[in-house]
Formats: structure tokens, sequence, C-alpha cells
């Protein structure tokens, strides 16, 4: 009689060494072939207990009988799992271009898609807020003229190799693009020949910023060269001959504060400047009631007015007016204009504002009583640190940049400033939204 033990040893070795083997089952191709395999083998387990001889031989039989029946099945049997892990299949010219615009409307660049032909199939939405609408059909020149795109264009077309070209705009503002032009490699399309994308890289507040600060450089400079040059000219004298001139000392210190105050007005100009000049190409889009805007201002003005002895009067439309602005920058301009209409009108005289709402417009006129400006002067006013009087400008505490701040301003809310005057009678400022 055997043993325990010589009993077991059969279905132990089985047991770890068939199971193996019944994973390789799990991963053979055939589902059929798993499930023979697993039956064999279960067999073969079952059986182990009562001879291991006949185990052995029962488990080369089912391996034999696997690979003939796999070799026959191979070219009748489908191929089920390779069928469920296979990828899917290619997608179609239609299902190409709509994933292509998809992408393209998800991305923030404009970017145009056209064909060899130079006409456009289609672009996507930051490209139709960036230079409005290019309807399909339609050539890359009736909307782009420079032609250094155009050639640009041509070339990529002819070598199918990509490349960029920095462009400019000047209207409704300045601005500046990098524009890349590159092929798509899309064969699905059968339709199209051969297809092209262009994306433009707005690089216009890089450009403003290195602009900015060379223009501060070189207009600080100028024209802080001069009350610089007073005040060391003052504490030279006040540490020296003056030294215990109580009344020099006094009148001398009236003076330095003086040009300190017009240095700080002098660096908040530029510095207001330099803003509106960074943000010129982005128009404001909130709604601004001019009544208040210009009764809050003539309310800030109404003590620089009774100090000039200027009667300083608002006409006014009952009806609201409102124009798409910013109202703190709103309130700059006509700040500005009414201030110089008060400081260079005469005394004693009258300054008039008006409001009123023509068809097409929104108009706003501040009219003095002043002497008039030369017409040759009137077209360079809103230069910077231009004046007609540089003596007059500086005793009234003028920077020069009154009116080309107003400029930039109104440059960014698309509106207009108009100016007419006759010498002898006054100058009309008017601002056209």
């Amino acid at each position: 009689m055997s043993s325990p033990l010589y009993r077991a040893a059969p279905r132990f070795a089985l047991k770890y060494f068939l199971s193996p083997l019944r994973v390789f089952g799990q991963r053979l191709r055939r589902r059929w072939d798993f499930i023979l395999l697993d039956v064999l083998v279960s067999g073969s387990a079952a059986l182990a207990g009562a001879n291991l001889v006949f185990s052995c031989i029962l488990f080369a039989f089912a391996l034999v009988v696997i690979m003939l029946y796999g070799d026959v099945d191979d070219a009748q049997t489908p191929d089920v799992v390779q069928k469920a892990s296979s990828a899917a299949p290619p997608l179609s010219g239609e299902d190409v271009e709509g994933l292509l615009k998809a992408t393209f409307a998800a991305i923030e660049l404009p970017c145009l898609v056209f064909g060899a032909d130079g006409t456009v199939a289609f672009q996507n939405a930051a490209a139709e807020k960036a230079f409005g609408v290019v309807a399909a059909g339609v050539h890359l020149s009736a909307r782009w003229r420079s032609p250094g795109i155009l050639d640009m264009v041509r070339e990529t077309v002819g070598n199918g190799l990509p490349n960029q070209f920095e462009h400019s705009e000047v209207l409704p503002s300045e601005r500046v693009f990098v524009v890349r032009v590159a092929p798509l490699a899309l064969p699905q399309l059968k339709r199209h020949s051969a297809l092209f994308v262009m994306t433009f890289r707005d690089i216009s507040e890089l450009r403003r910023l290195d602009r900015m600060r060379s223009d501060f450089v070189a207009n600080a400079s100028h024209e802080l060269r001069t009350p610089l040059a007073s005040l060391r000219g003052f504490i030279e004298t006040l540490l020296g001959p003056a030294r215990n001139d109580d009344k020099a000392r006094e009148r001398f210190l009236g003076i330095m504060l003086d040009q300190a105050n017009r240095m700080s007005r002098l660096v908040d100009d530029l510095l207001s400047l330099s803003r509106l000049e960074l943000k010129a190409h982005l128009a404001p889009d909130q709604k601004v009631a001019l009544q208040p805007v210009l009764s809050h201002v003539r309310d800030s003005l109404s003590p620089l007015a009774t100090e000039l002895d200027v009667d300083l009067r608002l006409h006014l439309p009952e009806e609201p007016i409102e124009v798409t602005g910013d109202r703190d920058e709103l309130i700059q301009v006509f700040e500005n204009l009414i201030e110089n209409a008060c400081k260079y009108g005469q005394e004693g005289k009258q300054v008039d504002v008006f409001l009123r709402q023509t068809p097409d417009a929104v108009e706003v006129s501040v009219v003095d009583k002043g002497p008039g400006i030369p017409a040759d002067d009137v077209p360079r006013l809103t230069e910077r640190f231009y004046r007609v009087s540089v003596t007059d400008s500086r005793s009234k505490k003028g920077t020069g940049l009154g009116l080309a701040i107003v400029k930039h301003i109104l440059t960014r809310h698309r509106a207009r400033l108009i100016i007419r005057s006759e010498i002898g009678v006054g100058t009309d400022f008017t601002v056209r939204f």
C-alpha cells in the first residue's frame, strides 16, 4: 500500500506544472484552443491520483491535439481576440476635416487654412475677431495686401517648407504680428489638392514695451534737464553766497519746490502716456454716460475756473447719451481739454462745453474765447512736448504732454479729436465718437 505522500506527489506536481500551462492556454489566440486545453488539462489533473504515467500520456496527447487543431483552425475560425483589440478604422475625409476645424477652433492664435491657389478654406474664431470674417473661397490678397505675406505664401506653396514673416497693421491701431505659414499633410482630404495653415502671433505689446522704454528715456532726459539744472543752480547758491540770506533762501526754496512739482507732473504724464500706448490696441467695452462725466469734470475744475476768473458752462441735453469707453480715461480727456481752455483762454471770458448727438456720431466740444492758435501749429498740437509758446506753457505749469495723452486715449476709444481755431476769436476742441 502506497503512502499518502506518494499518492499526493503526482497531484502536487501536476498542479504546479500544469497551472502555468493553463495560463499559457488563456493567452492562445483561438477561443476553442483555450476551451480544449482547459478540459484536457483539468482531466489530466483529475486522473493524476490514479496513475502518474497515464496522466503524462494524456497530457502529451492533449498538446498534440491542440497543435493539430490549431493549425487547421487558423484558416477557419475568426480571430475574436485580435478583432477585439485591433485599432479603430481610419477616419474618413469628412471626419478629418471636422477634427481639423474643431482643433483650430480651440486654438487662441488667429489661424487660417488655405489652398495652394491662395483661397481661404476656413478660419478660426480668433482670426475672425482679429481680422474680421474672410469667407471661404476668397483669396488671401483680398484681406492682406502686404507683399511680404503674399511672397511668403507663394514661397511656401512652391517649396513646401515652413516660413515666417513680421507683419504690421496700422488700422484701427498699430499691431505687429509674426506670421507663420506651413503645409498640412492630410492625404485623407482628397478634395483638397494641398492645404496650408497661416498663424498670427501678436507681438504688439513687446514692440510697444521696447518703444516705451526708449521713448521714456529720451523724453525724460530732455524734459528733466531744465528743472534739474535749475535745482542744481539754486542749491549751489544756497550753499554759497546765499547761505546766510534768509530772504533769498525762502525765495529759492519756493522756486525749487515749483521745479520739483514740475518734474513730478512730468514723470506722471510720461508714465500715463506709456500705459496708454501699451493698451492702445485694446478697445474698451463698457457703456459710459457722458452727462455725469462732464458734470464731474466741471465740479473738479471749478476752483481753477474761479481762480482764473473764467465762466465755465455746460450745455447738456436732457436725454441720456452713452458711448462705449473707459470712464476714468474719458474724465482724463475732458479734464485736459477744459483745463487747457481755462488756462489759455483770456481771463474774464467764457468756456462752453457742448454735448450733442448727431445721426452718426456723439460729439463733445470745448470752446474758449482765447487768442486762438496759428494754423501752422494746429496739426502738431498732439505731438509730445510740442508747445505753441514754450514760455507761456511752462508759466502755466504745462508739461507738453496733455494733448498727446488725449490723442492716445481717443485712439483707444476709436474716436477723433477735431481742432478748429481762429486768431482773435478762440479755439474749438471737438471729440467725436
